[in-house]
């Protein structure tokens, strides 16, 4: 079950083998297995001691240091009830005694798991943590420390980025990301579910492959079927998700919500300023900001500064594919999915009406965005060839048409690649009319931007192109399905 993460493996491999004590941070979005990949990890290893205790979401200063406590006597006094202290300085300090009595041929990896919930108000857990790593655990080098979360922007900012006694302290770090197309493919595999590369794309446009979402599919179904059960049965899993998602990962989530639910209106993005000026008096001050960049740590959004356009200012858009499908899908009949089961086969009706023709393409979209390193590969790009979106909208009454380009390329070479991204059910034909919206679509970025550089123009297509004399004019390279499902070297 890690063939996913060998990335993470090495970096996990040459942790725990280093001559040296350790500090390393994790962190990764709620659902996509970083307690697992630690614990599978660690498990067989014989040479180590591991000392493995989880913060508990909303839990009192007292049950935190309680529950940290009994791990201790679990790991180190086999099993004995040890009396806890009142502070994190005194549990700090029993810690300490407890490693000392370990013996000098074995390492300790201390697993801090949900750290983020440890840290309850006053708690001065950080500031503990701070001496002790410094004053004790760092003389030790035996010892490989982990501090894990969910609040991805908790973990950057306190303890990555941090400006105390812990600044520069972190040897390691892993963002650990929903897996790609590649290792989603993988993944289902080993749990039996072999389907195609345009099932399994359907999966992920509902999943974004999360680990914890695919490892409830059952092998024997179609991409249809699987999607059905996982959101549209009476508890089924994706139903409650959504709520518990963003109170587990952010302080005042409903502001995160709220955000999210406005950027979800806008395809193409939002730019910092209007998103503000719609949310109005729920944003104060550095509030906003800050949001943002906690749904942009924890890969719910991107932002951007659209080429050639920067003095616009920042863009956000909504990127995360189980919220985009939850808030098009699953909200709107949510009471009735409560109450009562739908009739079967709810979802593969609603896939020939242009509701879904709208949103697979915005999916398919999102797709894209996270495999940009394929998409750049499959073009034969090279690695300094900086990937952007770009917008004109005339002013109001104007005669000049907008253009909208879904993705392009900045190249070293004195070029752009310009690409096109298209869903559909079967292979895409560009007709006279589709061919003219191309060529205008060149024709305003050019005179907008000014740009005298090569301009080429891509397809990113789920299901390919069919040949015509217009494809042969106008398209200078595909990007197929298969290209996204390869593997990111």
């Amino acid at each position: 079950m890690l063939l996913n993460r060998e990335p993470e493996q090495k970096i996990l491999s040459e942790f725990l083998e280093s001559d040296k004590p350790e500090f390393m941070a994790i962190y990764g979005r709620r659902r996509i297995g970083k307690t697992f990949l630690i614990r599978e990890f660690f498990k067989n290893k014989k040479s180590i001691i591991f000392f493995n205790t989880m913060g508990s979401k909303d839990g009192s200063l007292v049950e935190q240091i309680r529950h940290f406590t009994k791990e201790i006597g679990n790991t180190f006094y086999s099993g004995a009830v040890l009396k806890h202290g009142k502070t994190w300085d005194e549990t700090f300090d029993l810690l300490t005694k407890a490693i000392n009595i370990v013996p000098k041929n074995k390492k300790i990896v201390l697993f801090l798991d949900e750290f983020p919930w440890m840290a309850t108000k006053k708690s001065r857990l950080l500031q503990n943590l701070d001496y002790y790593w410094n004053q004790h655990w760092s003389q030790n080098k035996r010892i490989k420390l982990i501090i894990c979360g969910s609040s991805a922007s908790w973990i950057i900012n306190k303890i990555i980025n941090n400006k105390g006694g812990l600044h520069n302290r972190i040897t390691r770090q892993i963002l650990l990301e929903p897996l790609d197309l590649y290792a989603t493919k993988r993944f289902l595999q080993t749990i039996g579910v072999k389907l195609n590369n345009r099932q399994i794309l359907q999966i992920y446009m509902v999943t974004g492959g999360v680990p914890y979402y695919l490892e409830s599919i059952k092998k024997g179904l179609s991409a249809t079927q699987i999607i059905e059960q996982l959101a549209f049965r009476k508890k089924s899993l994706l139903l409650d998700e959504f709520e518990n998602l963003f109170s587990s990962l952010f302080s005042n989530h409903e502001i995160c919500v709220e955000m999210i639910r406005l950027m979800s209106q806008y395809r193409y993005g939002i730019g910092q300023e209007e998103l503000f000026r719609e949310m109005g008096k729920n944003i104060k001050g550095k509030l906003g900001i800050t949001k943002l960049k906690e749904l942009e740590d924890a890969g719910f959004i991107i932002s951007f500064k659209p080429i050639f356009h920067q003095r616009r200012g920042i863009y956000y858009k909504l990127i995360d594919e189980y919220t985009l499908f939850y808030l098009r899908w699953i909200e709107p009949i949510k009471k009735t999915l409560i109450k009562k089961v739908l009739p079967s086969g709810y979802w593969e009706k609603q896939q020939d009406s242009a509701a879904w023709a709208s949103w697979s393409g915005l999916a398919f979209e999102s797709v894209c965005y996270k495999h940009l390193p394929q998409i750049s590969a499959a073009l034969k790009l090279s690695p300094t060839a900086i990937p952007s979106t770009w917008r004109y909208v005339p002013t109001k009454g104007s005669k000049e048409q907008g253009a909208q380009i879904d993705l392009l390329f900045d190249r070293a070479d004195d070029a752009i690649t310009l690409c096109e991204i298209k869903y559909t059910d079967y292979p895409f034909t560009i007709d006279k009319q589709y061919a003219q919206k191309i060529k205008n679509k060149i024709d305003v970025f050019k005179k907008v931007t000014r740009t005298h550089k090569q301009i080429f123009f891509a397809m990113i297509s789920g299901t390919g192109i069919n040949k015509s004399i217009y494809s042969d004019e106008l398209i200078d390279d595909i990007v197929t399905l298969d290209d996204l499902f390869k593997k990111d070297e």
